[in-house]
Parts: C-alpha cells; sequence; structure tokens
C-alpha cells in the first residue's frame, strides 16, 4: 500500500543562481548554486577525505557535472512527482514509491564520464518516460549523492526519501542478516499489548516473532493461536534464556518494567519497554547505564509518536504555521467509571497520570526539545471512590523561557474538552474528540451499537491565523497518512542498519521525570516541583 506524503517544498525558480553551501546537524554537506573551478575543487578534496556531499546541480553547470558525474536535460516546474527507489540494498524497509511536490531538475549520465559513473538510484516519471532523479557517486573515501529535486532541506525531511538519501551516503551500510528474533513478555488479553507487539513485529522486514511470556496458561494458549509458530514461557526469566530471542518486548504492568527489564539486559537481550518506561527516575538512570554497560538497546514504545493527528500537528508547527509556539494544551477523558483493571491501582500504574500522561507529556517534550523546569499537578477524588486513582488531574508545565503546557485526564468531566489546544505567535490549532459510534441491526437481536474509546480516532484539526487587515484566516488539516509500523521498522533499522533511535531512552526518561514530580505533587496538595 502506497502512503502519500506531501512534503511541501519551496519554488525553484529564485532570481539567483548564486552558489550556497551549509550542513546538517548530521554533518551532511548541502551544495545548490552554480559551482565555481575552486569550489568544485574543494569538494572534491573533501568528498576524496570521506565527506558526505548533497549536490543539486544547475542546468549547463559544466563543473557540476564534472564532480557530480551528471547533466541536467531540463528544469522542470512545481508539480507531484512520483519518485521510484531503485532496487538497493539502501531501500529496505522503504516504501518503494512515493510523491514529493516540487521543483525537478532531472538528469542522465554524463556521455563526459569515463570512470567511475555515478548509480542511478531512484528515477521518476516525465510524460511517461522514467528519467533519473537521485545518483550516488563514490569518491575517495566520501560519497557524492546529486539530487533532481530542487529543495534539498525537502528531500531530507521527507519520510521516506529523506532515510534513503542518508543510506545512499553512508560507506559502513551493513549487508543484510537474518531476522531479528522477537520475544514478549506480558502477552497478556485477546487484543491487548502482546498482540499488537506480535502483529507489528510479523508485519516488519527484519524482525521475526521468536517467543512470548506469561503467568497465566489461557494467556500462553491463546498466544500460539494467534501466533502457531513462537515458543511460550511461563516467566520472564524463562524467555530470558531463550537463545532465539535477540530482543524482548516488556509489555506488563509499570510497576514490573524496571526489574524485568534489567533482568533482560543483564541477560544480553535488546529490551523495549512498554510505556511508561518505569515509575521513578532512579530506575531510568539504572536502566539506561546498564545498557550501555551490556552494549544492548533500550528503546521505550512510545506508540502515539506516530498518531496520524499527532503528526498532522508536528507538520503544522514545522511549516511555521502557528510562529513560535508557546503553549500546548491537550486533554483525555470523560465522565464515566474508570477501568476496572490495574490501570486503576495506584500501586501497579503508578498513578493516574502515568497512563496517558505517558503518552501526552511525551507529546509535549518532544515538541519542545527538552523537559519543562517546573511541574505543577492538582487532583480531585469526588465521584469514583473504588479506585485509587483519581478522578482527575492536570499537569502544570513550564520552561525556563516562559512557554507551558498543560495535560488534563479525567473521569468526571461530561463535556470534553478539546484533544489539542496550541498557541503560537502566528496562530492557534485546535482538534476535538470524535466517538466513533457503530449502529446496526442484527436479526433476532434488533438495534445495536458499539461505542470505541474516543481517543482511538485520529481528530481533523483546525487552525486560525492571523492576518492583518483580513482578520482571522480559518483552515482545516486532516490527519496525516498512516505511517504503518513506525516503532517497529525504526527498531528494525536501528538494530540491522545503525540507524538513530525514534525514541532514544533519554526522551522517556525526562517524561518519567515528568510524571514521578506530577504525583508527588498530586499527593501533596498541589505543590509545585522544580526539576534540575
Amino acid at each position: 500500500m502506497r502512503h502519500k506524503v506531501g512534503v511541501a517544498m519551496r519554488d525553484p525558480r529564485t532570481p539567483s543562481r548564486q552558489l550556497t553551501r551549509s550542513a546538517t546537524q548530521d554533518g551532511i554537506e548541502l551544495v545548490t548554486g552554480v559551482l565555481g573551478a575552486e569550489t568544485a575543487r574543494d569538494l572534491c578534496d573533501r568528498v576524496a577525505s570521506g565527506a558526505r556531499v548533497i549536490v543539486v546541480p544547475e542546468i549547463d553547470d559544466a563543473t557540476a557535472e564534472e564532480l557530480t558525474g551528471v547533466r541536467i536535460d531540463a528544469d522542470l516546474p512545481v508539480t507531484e512527482w512520483f519518485v521510484t527507489l531503485g532496487d538497493r540494498p539502501e531501500a529496505v524497509r522503504l516504501e518503494g514509491e512515493v510523491p514529493i511536490i516540487g521543483g525537478l531538475r532531472p538528469f542522465r549520465i554524463s556521455p563526459n564520464v569515463a570512470a567511475n559513473a555515478p548509480a542511478v538510484a531512484a528515477t521518476t516519471s516525465v510524460r511517461f518516460e522514467h528519467v533519473p532523479v537521485i545518483a550516488v557517486r563514490r569518491i575517495g573515501q566520501g560519497t557524492v549523492v546529486t539530487s533532481a529535486v530542487t529543495d534539498v532541506h525537502g528531500l531530507l525531511a521527507h519520510t521516506t526519501l529523506g532515510p534513503f538519501v542518508r543510506r545512499l551516503l553512508r560507506r559502513d551500510l551493513p549487508a543484510p542478516t537474518a531476522d531479528r528474533g522477537v520475544g514478549v513478555v506480558g502477552y497478556g488479553p485477546f487484543g491487548g499489548m502482546g498482540y499488537l507487539h506480535g502483529l507489528a513485529t510479523v508485519e516488519t522486514e527484519g524482525l521475526a516473532l521468536t517467543a512470548a511470556a506469561d503467568s497465566s496458561p489461557d494467556r500462553l494458549i491463546a498466544a500460539t493461536a494467534d501466533f502457531p509458530d513462537l515458543h511460550s514461557h511461563d516467566s520472564a526469566e524463562s524467555l530470558a534464556g531463550d537463545d532465539a530471542v535477540d530482543v524482548a518486548i516488556v509489555a506488563t504492568p509499570p510497576v514490573h518494567h524496571a526489574e524485568i527489564a534489567l533482568s533482560l539486559l543483564r541477560a544480553g537481550k535488546h529490551v523495549v519497554v512498554e510505556k511508561p518506561m518505569c515509575l521513578t527516575v532512579a530506575d531510568a538512570d539504572q536502566l539506561i547505564a546498564t545498557a550501555h554497560e551490556v552494549d544492548r538497546t533500550i528503546t521505550v514504545h512510545q506508540s502515539r509518536r506516530w498518531d496520524t493527528d499527532w503528526l498532522g500537528i508536528r507538520r503544522v508547527i514545522d511549516r511555521g504555521d502557528l510562529g513560535d509556539v508557546f503553549n500546548i494544551e491537550t486533554f483525555v477523558g470523560g465522565f464515566e467509571h474508570p477501568c476496572r483493571a490495574w490501570h486503576s491501582e495506584d500501586s501497579i500504574s503508578g498513578g493516574a497520570v502515568y497512563d496517558w500522561g505517558s503518552h501526552h507529556i511525551d507529546w509535549i517534550i518532544q515538541h519542545y526539545g527538552v523537559a519543562p523546569s517546573r511541574v505543577l499537578c492538582a487532583t480531585h477524588t469526588r465521584v469514583w471512590h473504588d479506585s485509587t486513582n483519581v478522578d482527575q488531574l492536570s499537569v502544570w508545565m513550564q520552561w525556563p523561557d516562559g512557554r507551558e503546557a498543560t495535560f488534563r485526564q479525567s473521569d468526571v468531566c461530561a463535556i470534553r474538552r478539546p484533544k489539542f489546544h496550541v498557541e503560537g505567535t502566528r496562530g492557534t490549532l485546535e482538534g476535538h474528540y470524535e466517538p466513533v459510534r457503530r449502529d446496526e441491526i442484527v436479526p433476532g437481536r434488533g438495534f445495536l451499537a458499539a461505542v470505541s474509546h474516543h481517543a482511538e480516532k485520529p481528530v481533523d484539526l483546525r487552525v486560525a491565523r492571523y492576518d492583518g487587515d483580513h482578520g482571522l484566516i480559518e483552515s482545516s488539516v486532516p490527519p496525516a497518512p498512516h505511517p504503518g509500523w513506525g516503532f517497529h521498522r525504526n527498531l528494525a533499522d536501528h538494530l540491522l542498519l545503525g540507524e538513530d533511535l525514534a525514541v532514544r531512552p533519554e526522551q522517556s526518561r525526562d517524561v518519567v521525570a515528568v510524571l514521578e514530580a506530577a504525583h508527588r505533587s498530586g499527593a501533596n496538595g498541589g505543590e509545585l516541583v522544580e526539576l534540575g
């Protein structure tokens, strides 16, 4: 299935062909404009010594042709182009064809290349003819990638083409290896997290589901019914001794996360922990330190980073539509009896804030980039007295520069607040919950209605921006295209290709720091907690 990832790009027809050189945070040099002879010599020397360079050549630039080994054939206007990735190792776990919006300078291999010709890595169709749009050339110890996509920053930001180009620039891309065996600790009930991880694993190239552990025999029977080829274990200790398991996913209640994850790391397993990572910063620090000591990966299944409405918000913010964001408010809940399982038991879950707060506070910190400096949590217990969880909580966070955010969770809010309310210096974004209800007439039973959890459906987003004499101009933004099993794909890319983790353990440690501070603040009447 092809996912449409329309990355907005600038019009390439700028009035100047002036040379521009810049570098990304990971050291990739970006070159646009007409190359002079001196620049070309410098680039060639740098690449020969190991530099990684992306060049967007200009038409009729003979110097760029000599460096890249390609000749520009045309300068085409902005439209949507469908880029087809070549059958190369760098394309593993990436979509084979993706759209991109922008200007294009298709090229061909230069007839003047006598040796070391560049390889065509991707093509597009121009009037029913496939033409090269990405080429790669090795020079000495380094690499030059030529891009026909004129907005090189947009190219690198593209969810498929960005990783593809970065892989092309690598000289150390590992050769294909066997799939990594995955085991789930705490398989759980039907349709729960064990089943989700199993499904994601079998549908992610590079991963293979090999084992599941649960203390309940009935759940192990369900696991083997769901996935007949896996080995079943009655404990985490038993699974830790399974040589077929390379990666262990801890899907137990939160109170057990740290202890089980530590034992699995020490047994030589890479470890994925369900959110929250653990209940205290001290445990998070120990997990990170132990993973470093035993040279194993630890990460947290912050699955909702791939929620399509959140991806839509990130796109709106990254595009600058809201200006500088200074206030983020999120909400989850309604007015109904809280869950009667362990999620509502403080001694097992850690407290109400550790449930949905693990997702919402991760969203907030992910945008602001760092943890807040101050946390205050107000709580209420006024209606539901059979649970140790509070009925309602509100976590207020502040950053040193004055930016703020609030996460609210409630079981006593009869009119739901917006899921998202984001304010910036240029505009405001808001998204409201739309619960999914399915009505049907069943023979012999009559009218039946089923209502799904309100937080499962992605919300549409409304953006209002101030525009001088026009006042407020409103627009709507649908959720982004679904990214598939984004977390598990990144896990495979990290373990097999050495790519960066999407969810770094230090980020999850920051989330735990806020959750722990919020829980303490709520228990102490809403005291203000300063984070180090």
